[in-house]
């Protein structure tokens, strides 16, 4: 793997696979694992027999990340100062999930709870952070924020698919403190296709359980000083639940990728790039919030209730990026990015229920089914009446995230071959929500839907809430013999603002304008330590200040925690472990107001008080066996997870309810286990996935729980040729039928029995 890694940061993987792979001299492999991973090599030249070893000898530190990660790759990741996780292409390739819930399952230390099966609108926490909508960690694409508004409205309704992604990037406690504003857990990076440095492309095509297909295809080549690639992404599905009539409640999703670079030439005294990205996607979706309630979901977990059969979410995003890299010599680079995001949606979406004239929120339905017993009726159709209607609100919302940042990395070397590098960084942002909503009110007659009142537009939400920040880090890494000490600190410069017109006025005229303004500054301080005992043992450990953005309430405190973290890296013989403990102390924790956990969805945050999360994550990869002809790797995964809040208060938020001194914070775990085992040979690869997810309660007060499952997966690949691959996988191998969230409104299953396959056409 080291040798690997380094070879493929070089770009020099032709050279790997040639000279590696195909070369069975032991001494030949001995010579490259002993050059590269003691010292590290300046390989000159290669011929098909042997590689040439420049005398000089250079330090594995030399080796710079591109400009859109943050890893590079697993070789970075294993040796950082702090916990990390690079998912490789290979490994994403396994299974080829387009769920990112399935992709995150084998790294510890990361939680979720899934919503609709497919992981479109993930709800993920790194340490115990609240996982509602992603909305308290560092979520990036190409090392820019990705978020439709990640600091005025940090909720992910938009998430990056993972199936058009080349690597996903994990930094968790004191190793991500140059990644906010949301420091506290840790940060996930999607690195999206490079541009190849020759011609080359793929097709691929897959079909399977409830009419699902993707399809996928990129090309992509550099000559000269000139660089391009494109790509498309189709994936869509009719969906597994049941909603009267076959209706479909599945999803549509297009994508397309594309990028350009320039180079400057070989003979010019400056190395410098000029990158242009741009993307779009497209959804439709016929997603609800509207889950079911204990008795319906044990008799049919698949049923969807017929009230729902209007909603929908429609939703569009694209990026642009312009990337300037300038290597000013080789220890001396610059790196500036010009961002721009746009995301709009309409989640068109059954809101509240009326049974005799009394409206109430989905949510309460759901949650008391006994006590509104006819408006349980009414959303599944069994009962008629002229005073019964749906309200379907329009959560019609743009977003905008734009700004510039840049990157300066020194490095050198100083007495007895020490290294040192220097890393700043700066960013200027800006982003926006700009909420313009309406309700609209259906009757419903033997469970045909039909219209009876158009809302008037901006009366259930007419306002726009915008961020402008300033951010730098300075980062310092001092490595000397086995020791590295990475110190650093960052600033965070927020204002936050709230421009809110009233319900009564759809064309925002400035008299009915309230306004309010929330002014912030921070520093983040952090240190991450690491020492190589010897080849086979290091130790790590590190402390930060966790920190997350308050809302725009004048006066509002921000969340912060003081976290720590200590771990050890083991190697032996064939096999490689990593066990960690760590904890995050809330000095105060920060709740938000979301329709998604049964909120008013008013984004509002609140204070929470005291709270602690602390923990357990132990990973171990081994090679069972492993000689020129088969391969079988094996990984395990653990994660425990302690996360109590230390105050009592009062919520208005259905995931959080009544909460007292002690109480577990609830969609958080306690155990997470994860096993994976693969054959692989040189005409196909079988890969087996175990995913345990622990119990967890939904409230505070633990009355309400989703059990624990396991579930299986399993993918098998055949090489019909160097050119063509037969993939095929098997999702919940053993069809459990398990639930999975109690938010937004009641008990939603997980993903059932479902087979796919396909092929991939690489040229």
């Amino acid at each position: 793997d080291g040798i690997r890694d380094f070879c493929l940061s070089r770009g020099l993987g032709d050279v790997y696979k040639r000279q590696v792979l195909t070369n069975t001299s032991k001494n030949m492999k001995y010579l490259l694992y002993i050059s590269i991973i003691l010292y590290g090599t300046n390989l000159i030249s290669q011929n098909s027999d042997q590689i040439i070893v420049n005398d000089s000898i250079t330090n594995l530190d030399e080796v710079i990340i591109k400009s859109n990660t943050i890893l590079g790759n697993k070789f970075v990741a294993r040796n950082r100062t702090g916990a990390a996780y690079y998912l490789s292409t290979d490994e994403l390739a396994d299974f080829n999930y387009t769920d990112i819930n399935r992709a995150l399952n084998k790294i510890s230390g990361v939680n979720f709870y899934e919503e609709d099966g497919f992981g479109l609108r993930p709800n993920i926490s790194i340490r115990g952070t609240s996982p509602e909508r992603s909305s308290k960690i560092a979520i990036m694409e190409d090392g820019i924020l990705i978020s439709p508004a990640p600091y005025s409205a940090s909720s992910a309704y938009y998430f990056p698919s993972v199936a058009r992604m080349q690597a996903v990037e994990v930094l968790k406690g004191s190793s991500q403190i140059q990644y906010g504003p949301y420091t506290t857990g840790g940060a996930i990076n999607f690195v999206s296709t490079e541009i190849p440095k020759s011609f080359q492309g793929k097709i691929s095509s897959s079909y399977g359980s409830f009419n699902t297909g993707q399809t996928y295809s990129t090309v992509g080549s550099s000559n000269g000083n000139f660089g391009y690639m494109i790509e498309y992404l189709n994936y869509n599905s009719n969906g597994f639940k049941d909603l009267g009539e076959n209706l479909n409640t599945g999803f549509d999703i297009n994508e397309i990728t594309s990028k350009v670079r320039f180079n400057s030439s070989k003979d010019a005294k400056i190395d410098q790039s000029l990158e242009f990205k741009f993307h779009y996607y497209d959804e439709i979706s016929n997603e609800t919030y509207l889950g079911l309630t204990d008795s319906d979901f044990k008799k049919s977990p698949f049923l969807r209730y017929i009230g729902s059969g209007k909603d929908k979410m429609d939703a569009e995003h694209n990026q642009y990026l312009i990337t300037h890299e300038i290597k000013i010599s080789e220890k001396f680079n610059i790196t500036s990015i010009l961002y721009h995001n746009g995301f709009k949606r309409n989640w068109y979406k059954l809101d509240d229920i009326v049974h005799n004239g009394e409206s109430q929120k989905i949510s309460k339905v759901i949650s008391n089914p006994d006590l509104y017993s006819g408006h349980l009726s009414f959303v599944k159709g069994e009962i008629n009446g002229a005073s019964n209607f749906l309200k379907v609100k329009a959560n019609n919302r743009k977003y905008v995230s734009q700004g510039v940042q840049t990157k300066i990395d020194y490095h050198w070397y100083g007495k007895n071959n020490s290294f040192n590098d220097l890393e700043i960084g700066l960013r200027f942002h800006y982003d926006e929500e700009d909420r313009f909503q309406w309700e609209d009110i259906y009757t419903m007659n033997y469970g045909v839907i039909n219209i009876d009142k158009r809302g008037e537009k901006g009366s259930q939400g007419n306002r726009v809430s915008s961020a402008n920040s300033f951010a730098s880090y300075i980062m310092y890494k001092y490595k000397y013999n086995g020791f590295t000490i990475t110190p650093g600190i960052r600033y965070e410069s927020i204002k936050l603002e709230r421009n809110d017109w009233g319900k009564s006025n759809p064309s925002r005229n400035e008299s009915g304008l309230s306004y309010r303004e929330n002014n912030i500054s921070v520093l983040i301080p952090g240190i991450g330590l690491n020492y190589n005992l010897n080849n086979k043992i290091s130790i790590f450990g590190g402390i930060h200040k966790g920190y997350s953005p308050p809302g725009s309430s004048d006066g509002q405190k921000a969340e912060e925690s003081l976290n720590s973290e200590l771990g050890a890296r083991l190697a032996f013989n064939n096999v490689n472990s990593e066990i960690i403990f760590f904890q995050n102390n809330y000095s105060n924790l920060l709740g938000n107001d979301l329709a998604a956990t049964g909120g008013f969805g008013e984004l509002d945050p609140f204070n929470a008080g005291e709270a602690l999360v602390n923990g357990f994550e132990f990973l171990l990869r081994s090679n069972l066996i492993d000689n020129d002809k088969t391969m079988i790797p094996l990984s395990l995964s653990y994660t425990l997870t302690n996360a109590k809040f230390l105050t009592d208060f009062g919520s208005t938020q259905d995931i959080w309810g009544e909460v007292r001194d002690g109480d577990r914070i609830p969609y958080i775990p306690q155990h997470q286990f994860n096993s994976s085992l693969s054959i692989q040979t040189k005409d196909y690869e079988i890969n087996l996935s175990a995913n345990y997810n622990g119990k967890f309660s939904t409230v505070a007060n633990g009355s309400l729980e989703i059990p624990s499952y396991l579930v299986f997966d399993i993918s098998f690949i055949y090489n019909l040729r160097s050119d063509l691959i037969f993939r095929s996988k098997i999702l919940n191998l053993f069809n459990k039928k398990y639930s999975v969230s109690r938010a937004p409104a009641g008990l939603r299953p997980g993903h059932p029995f479902g087979i796919y396959a396909g092929f991939e056409y690489k040229f």
